[in-house]
């Protein structure tokens, strides 16, 4: 069974997709491509077992074929192939995959694509729609945040709430959290779920300006992204999320507003002079003006910078790992931010200053002991 594909597209989708796939996975066989060929439909499809990414592209073909291929070798192949037509032919009985070019000829040894994991499928589910524009500001702005802990399996993910009226992103790995809120999103579901952080990386990386909108489809147990012709589906984290209305302090005694530019530029100067390990800086707060600084007591490095703002309160010195900090600062858009202080071993609220009226953004983050 041969077709004819261009080999910059086909490329293009299978770079698209391998995302996916892990090294040493823990079934071999998921270090191929499945190829599923439905007459004149070609579907590719790289997974992990949680998650599954497919492409479905256009052929002419008369037959109806499977044949699992090894990934690495095939993407590198037709990666480093100029842009041209290249012909494709499958032998089902073999699993072999002959490839042939203007300049040269390639055959793949592949597996039965019955040994390739079922793949999971969703028929149903709470629907919704998303513009690609407002997708990656959602992504954007939690991402960063959520855990690389495999311990803490619930705090690996975005967890999403959709009511009637809005819906709500919140992100945490234990030493900062982000609550994102969307006026402008609603449905009804009958459930809050966990979308797992490797999706929604794929998911990100899938994105391009030429795309419009993005389509969700989500049960209790899995979720369903679809883009132009590239399907992504995820099983969801089925953990108890953590309380997280209760870290959120309801009052403060300290507030500072300040450029995010000026701020998010000085941190990364000053901390290029932090330790190593702890990315430790100070900010110290009295009248009107910020001081920076930070100190490698190993190797006597030490900077300060001062900067004005506008602070209401007592005098204050406070900690953070600056790494966290810039993350969390660089997620903000608006031109000013604001910082609410409840003691210098208390959670600190940021909020971005005039943020758009159709979201709310908070951002929280625990500071560290000097």
């Amino acid at each position: 069974m041969e077709f004819t594909i261009s080999s910059a597209l086909l490329s293009q989708q299978l770079t698209a997709i391998s995302g996916v796939i892990t090294r040493n996975p823990v079934v071999p066989i998921l270090e191929n491509f499945l190829f599923q060929i439905d007459h004149n439909r070609l579907v590719v499809t790289a997974s992990d077992l949680q998650t599954s990414v497919s492409a479905a592209l256009a052929i002419q073909s008369d037959a109806q074929v499977s044949v699992a291929i090894p990934a690495r070798m095939l993407l590198d192949t037709v990666k480093n192939l100029p842009e041209q037509p290249i012909q494709l032919a499958v032998d089902p009985n073999a699993y072999t995959v002959s490839i042939k070019s203007d300049n040269g000829q390639y055959k793949l040894a592949g597996e039965s694509a019955s040994d390739f994991p079922q793949l999971a499928t969703l028929d149903d589910g709470i629907t919704l729609e998303v513009e690609v524009d407002v997708l990656k500001n959602i992504l954007q702005k939690t991402i960063f945040a959520t855990s690389n802990d495999e311990l803490k399996p619930a705090m690996s993910g975005v967890y999403i709430e959709l009511t009637h009226a809005m819906a709500t992103f919140v992100a945490t790995d234990g030493h900062r959290l982000v609550r994102y809120i969307r006026e402008d999103l609603a449905a009804s579901t009958q459930s809050p779920i966990i979308v797992p952080k490797k999706a929604l990386m794929l998911l990100n990386s899938l994105l391009t300006s030429k795309d419009k909108k993005v389509g969700f489809v989500f049960d209790r147990h899995k979720i369903q992204f679809t883009i132009d012709n590239i399907s992504v589906i995820s099983r969801l984290v089925d953990e108890r999320y953590p309380d997280y209305e209760n870290v959120i302090p309801k009052e403060h005694t300290s507030k500072l507003t300040i450029s995010k530019s000026a701020l998010v530029s000085a941190l990364r100067r000053v901390s290029i002079y932090a330790n190593k390990a702890t990315h430790q800086v100070k900010l110290a707060l009295v009248d009107n003006q910020l001081t920076i600084s930070a100190e490698d007591l190993d190797f006597s490095n030490e900077a300060q910078e001062q900067l004005i703002c506008t602070y209401e309160g007592l005098p204050l010195e406070i900690g953070f790992n600056a790494k966290l900090l810039l993350e969390m600062l660089t997620s903000i858009t608006t031109e000013e931010v604001e910082f609410f202080f409840w003691g210098a071993n208390k959670a600190v609220l940021i909020f971005p200053k005039m943020e758009n009226k159709q979201e709310q953004l908070l951002l929280l983050i625990m500071p560290i002991t000097f």
